[in-house]
């Protein structure tokens, strides 16, 4: 049975979604005590972001276990009494693999580190000797996704390879030892009853060993460059699909088998191969949240995402946010000609963002993405319409990117500010603390507790969209003729027609069953920045 095909994922980002024991962390107790929102909201599944033992350079992305807990978010049978407990409410898990890296407190990379070079240690990970004269120069021109480098000297003269932060260093995807390690965490989490995996950086696990230079540098986004780099020598590797292979083959020894969906930052020409049979089930779609509230725009993703997916017999996915990602409310509130990476690095500030019409759109944008057909992933704190914090203090920012792009980048820490669960408290319910980053005032008024007894809140609007989505399972897919034109997107599933306006006028609807709208409508008419679910007769 392939459940994922039209499920709705919710993402929990575990230090900032509940803190059960008043540390100011959340943890996976935490998780657990919330169950029943998920299960109030109408999802069918979660997806734990990492929660192992980690230095927490990079948000737990920097794992020194992959098979065991870390001590603040709880134990082992903490993570299984959570399992179980899903299961009991009909919620599958999904849980974080991150295999590109580990953390540089790993114990194979401190074994390499005291083995020197040449030694079987060194071999698991990439060491090399470096350019120029006495190697004082990195072994090549790639830099890190979060700025600098993307290599580190040790003591002993040699660099290592870290295509992220330099406490992360890169596996070398090369090594039989490498590929057993994770065949066997798969397996050992597929045994603690996982229903499947996320894949961090699915696309970048294998590496040229010739290690040339990239083409273009990334000052001009050349890391991603396939253009200017057809045989890219880090991204989308043709070996990387024999990895997927191989784990497919032990998804398949789990009864029902399991599932991965990856994450693969490559375009919509190369993100087929990973949908094949035999390898991935899933892979996120990041063209979607990026749209600027524009038809023209989101008609085009929406054909060749359904297009790609729909060609190898895959399922399309969809998400307007994650731990990585620009609040949507926040971004669609800002003006078209500001460009948002320039805006979050500045912290936010100039222009504000319009959240009045951010949040009509972010609202409209959810009726859009919850129609569509396959699966959606949503991030907490979507449904409740949070948008980005800004005007975070220097001192408590904690992302590597700030870090590392020498304090001129704020950073990803906006989008991962503790959920707010009630008005009031120190941390508006999510901890009997003050959370690890802090709220914002006001941030009460978007708690759970107040959306639930709000019929026009987000989170009800939300959930009502949650529930009617279920109708379209197994619908077709077609474009309206006669309403998809210019500033709006019409798309018809089975009976229902969604229409979303994203122009500056009304625009007359066809007769028809209102059966849910992102905002109130008049006189037979959709507003600017609204979307609507007709029921046609």
């Amino acid at each position: 049975m392939c459940w994922w095909r039209d499920a709705v994922v919710y993402q929990v980002y575990p230090r900032s979604f509940a803190d059960s024991n008043a540390d100011g962390v959340g943890d996976l107790a935490g998780v657990l005590s919330r169950l029943d929102h998920l299960c109030w909201l109408g999802v069918d599944a979660l997806w734990l972001c990492p929660f192992y033992p980690s230095p927490w350079v990079d948000g737990g992305y920097d794992v020194t276990d992959h098979r065991q807990v870390h001590p603040r978010l709880g134990t082992l049978e903490d993570f299984d009494r959570l399992v179980a407990a899903a299961h009991r409410r009909g919620l599958r898990v999904l849980v974080d693999i991150v295999p590109n890296h580990t953390s540089d407190e790993h114990p194979w990379f401190r074994e390499a580190l005291r083995a020197g070079p040449g030694s079987p240690q060194r071999q698991r990970y990439i060491f090399r000797h470096g350019r120029g004269p006495g190697g004082r120069l990195p072994p090549n021109n790639w830099e890190s996704r979060f700025g600098g480098p993307a290599w580190t000297r040790v003591p002993d003269g040699q660099w290592y390879l870290h295509l992220f932060a330099p406490q992360q260093p890169d596996l070398n995807w090369h090594h039989p030892q490498v590929r057993e390690e994770f065949r066997e965490v798969l397996r050992f989490w597929g045994r603690r009853g996982v229903d499947g995996f996320r894949i961090d950086s699915a696309a970048a696990l294998v590496k040229d060993p010739r290690l040339p230079d990239v083409v273009g540098g990334a000052e001009c986004e050349g890391l991603d460059d396939f253009a200017a780099n057809p045989d890219h020598p880090f991204l989308d590797r043709p070996e990387v699909h024999e990895i997927y292979r191989d784990w497919n083959r032990v998804f398949a020894e789990f009864s029902p088998p399991l599932m991965a969906v990856g994450e693969t930052w490559v375009g919509k020409d190369r993100r087929a191969a990973y949908l094949r049979e035999g390898e991935l089930q899933q892979v996120f779609n990041f063209e979607f949240p990026r749209v600027r509230w524009h038809a023209g725009e989101y008609r085009r993703v929406i054909e060749e995402t359904v297009g790609t997916a729909w060609s190898v017999g895959a399922a399309p996915t969809w998400m307007l946010g994650s731990h990585d990602a620009m609040r949507q409310v926040s971004l669609l509130g800002l003006p078209p000609e500001v460009n948002p990476t320039v805006w979050l690095a500045e912290n936010g500030q100039r222009p504000p963002a319009d959240l009045r019409t951010g949040t009509r759109r972010a609202r409209a944008a959810a009726l859009l993405e919850l129609a569509l057909p396959g699966s959606v992933y949503l991030y907490q704190g979507e449904e409740l319409g949070l948008p980005e914090v800004t005007g975070l203090a220097e001192q408590v920012l904690t992302d590597p990117v700030h870090r590392h792009r020498g304090h001129k980048d704020k950073g990803r820490d906006g989008c991962r500010v503790p959920l707010p669960w009630a008005r009031h408290g120190p941390s508006c319910g999510f901890s009997a603390v003050a959370g690890w980053l802090p709220q914002p005032p006001g941030w009460g008024r978007y708690a759970v507790s107040v959306q639930r007894d709000d019929p026009g809140s987000t989170l009800r609007l939300y959930r009502a969209a949650l529930r009617l989505r279920r109708e379209f399972t197994g619908a077709g897919f077609a474009w309206s003729e006669e309403c998809d034109r210019g500033d709006v997107v019409a798309f018809r599933r089975d009976r229902v027609l969604v229409v979303v306006n994203t122009g500056r006028v009304a625009v007359p609807l066809p007769a028809g069953e209102v059966v849910l709208a992102s905002q109130p409508l008049g006189g037979g008419c959709l507003p600017p920045d609204a979307a609507v679910w007709l029921r046609l007769s």
